[in-house]
């Protein structure tokens, strides 16, 4: 019997990407909510680090379904990933003021970490 070698699939730094992204956020805007940094004078820096979100995360998603290879865990990851979409596109409508906005941000995060395992175990049969 010959034995393959399994590998990681090959967008495995798209999903990395959208999990540094996600989590570069997330802290930023605990930091903001605990009061530990003022980002009157930047703001745009908390939406800069959300569009890098959901543009990773949609890359990560995209590149899982279409090109990435081995084919059978890339799609595997793509659709770990793929819940985080809803409460990506949610945050906006929800307002920042109220506790809705933390907690479906929150909401994102085991799907976001579940793609990153996926994309990164090997391919099992």
């Amino acid at each position: 019997m010959r034995w393959r070698a399994r590998r990681r699939t090959n967008a495995a730094p798209l999903f990395l990407a959208a999990t540094l992204a996600y989590g570069a956020n997330v802290a930023l805007g605990t930091a903001v909510a605990a009061r530990l940094i003022d980002t009157r004078d930047f703001r745009w820096l908390h939406h800069a680090l959300y569009i890098a979100t959901c543009a990773t995360t949609a890359s990560a998603t995209v590149a899982g379904f279409l090109w990435a290879r081995p084919r059978r865990a890339s799609r595997r990851a793509a659709l770990a990933l793929l819940p985080a979409a809803a409460p990506l596109a949610a945050i906006p409508y929800l307002g920042s003021r109220s506790i809705r906005h933390p907690l479906v941000a929150l909401t994102a995060a085991p799907f976001i970490v579940a793609g990153l395992v996926r994309a990164n175990r090997p391919d099992r049969k």
